[in-house]
């Protein structure tokens, strides 16, 4: 067999334009859908292009051909939920060095799975650690790994009855509203958006914060956290139709692990659940003259003083301070197949789908629901490997992992902590649980994150000046190999 010399190797480089065509492939729509084409990207920008455009105006062809051999090319998967993998916790704390080297170490290792960016997720602990970790988590990447782009704060407001694995001790109030996340996270994690960390491409980081609408003052806080750039999300929360309602109305975005840690659909109350399902013929909620945050009338208001969420719809006045009567706001029509729009935007919403934490049935109600807020998470723990073998796994404060499989919970209880799913599977389990496309699937994986942290235009998307960032998968959604800004970091051959 021939070899190429080291001087021609170095001449057909520097003939290289930088220009690489994936052909024979197919790509995933943002509507969901699959088409055959080429796509070229710029491995030196870490671009994708629009053909068409480089070939007429640049006049250039690309010099590297990639045959993809019929597989699938999709945008790089991006997960908005993990708290840890290969060992490290994005919540554990020893040193700046050792874990910046952690972020590091999954950064790098998480490729194998699909994932090139990702929001390390912080679970409730200690008060005065927040500041240093969520200052730690700023963007962050390597020429090889995926990207960090941000941080998940899920707790610690949260209720004490849907805690979950959240440490009871650490569960805290909002008694002052804004100003309480000031002094939690640290008030110059929490500035505007834009004077917050950019990454190397002058964008900014993410942000994401779980909490329950209906503890002392977090309600107060929606709105500047919102306004701040903040992607507040309802979660481990026990909060009424009403008080879910109201955190959408002020702003909340998303929903942390649809189904779990939250109560269960009722037909008199859905709660949370029940956003997905919102009714036109029910306008929202007056909150303007919504109680002080500080003040008891609200701990009233959020423990839900009556069993019957809807008894005073036909009530000649509220029964309740700061909310106007409801009333129909929907046009009686004709048309078939006709929807009248919501008086609010649904949120989006996170589903761990390991087959573990949801049934199958209910992921595929809730997609029918409202598949365009269908958002895959794994809610990955520290023990995330693909490799990794069933048993007990340490994990923090003494406690231990019991790992079976996809099901992970802790030691001595039946309390699921997390998962070890990864996100590739949660697209193909996804795509079996409800029978939708595979290219629908990975739109819940790629470009509806991508839109709910307001980033749709440089990731999860393969719209021309996005980031290079991809995976090809075979058509059975498995990863073959992952691309990140334009350049092969990991692949099975």
């Amino acid at each position: 067999m021939s070899t190429v010399s080291p001087a021609l190797l170095s001449t057909l480089i520097c003939m290289s334009n930088g220009l690489v065509c994936f052909t024979n492939c197919l790509l995933p729509q943002e509507d969901g859908g699959l088409v055959e084409k080429d796509l070229w990207v710029d491995e030196r920008r870490g671009v994708i292009l629009d053909a068409q455009r480089t070939f007429f105006e640049r006049k250039e062809r690309p010099s590297r051909v990639v045959d993809l051999g019929g597989n699938i090319l999709s945008p790089g998967l991006i997960d908005i939920q993990l708290n840890g993998a290969y060992g490290f916790d994005f919540s554990i704390y020893e040193d700046d060095e050792s874990y910046k080297n952690g972020m590091k170490l999954v950064a790098e290792k998480i490729v194998e799975t699909g994932v090139t960016s990702l929001l390390p997720t912080l679970i409730t602990q200690e008060k005065t650690l927040y500041p240093k970790l969520l200052d730690l988590l700023r963007p962050f990447s390597t020429p090889t790994s995926a990207s960090l782009l941000g941080w998940h704060a899920e707790g610690p407001f949260i209720d004490m009855d849907k805690r979950g694995a959240h440490a009871p001790p650490f569960l805290l109030t909002a008694p002052n509203g804004f100003a309480s996340f000031e002094e939690t996270y640290g008030a110059q994690n929490l500035v505007d958006s834009e004077d917050w960390m950019m990454n190397a491409d002058g964008q900014c980081g993410v942000r994401v914060i779980t909490a329950a609408p209906e503890i002392k003052g977090v309600m107060g806080a929606v709105d500047e956290l919102t306004k701040r750039g903040v992607v507040f999300s309802v979660g481990h929360s026990g909060a009424s139709t009403e008080i879910a309602t109201a955190a959408v109305v002020h702003g909340a975005r998303l929903i942390t692990h649809l189904f779990n840690a939250m109560p269960q659909l009722h037909h008199r109350d859905p709660s949370i659940i029940g956003l997905l399902g919102a009714s036109p013929h029910l306008s929202a909620p007056n909150f303007e003259n919504f109680p002080n945050p500080a003040s008891p009338l609200e701990s009233s208001f959020a423990s839900g003083i009556t069993s019957e969420a809807f008894e005073y719809i036909s009530s000649p006045a509220p029964t309740r301070p700061g909310i106007s009567r409801i009333v129909s706001r929907t046009e009686l029509h004709l048309d078939k197949g006709k929807i009248a729009d919501m008086a609010f935007d649904r949120p989006y919403y996170g589903m761990i789908v390991d087959g573990i934490h949801s049934h199958p049935n209910s992921v595929r109600l809730a997609y029918s629901a409202y598949p365009e807020g269908c958002i895959l998470v794994t809610d990955a723990m520290k023990i995330l490997d693909p490799n990794l073998r069933d048993g007990v796994h340490e994990w923090r404060d003494g406690k231990r992992f019991v790992k079976e499989g996809d099901k992970l919970y802790l030691e001595g209880t039946n309390t699921l902590a997390g998962s070890v799913v990864t996100l590739d599977k949660c697209v193909r389990n996804f795509s079996r649980f409800t029978g939708c496309s595979l290219g629908e699937a990975i739109k819940c994986a790629t470009f509806n994150p991508a839109k709910c942290l307001g980033i749709e235009d440089r990731k999860g998307t393969l719209r021309p000046g996005a980031d290079a960032d991809l995976v090809v998968l075979d058509r059975q959604g498995n990863p073959v190999s992952t691309w990140v800004r334009g350049k092969h970091v990991w692949g099975k051959i």
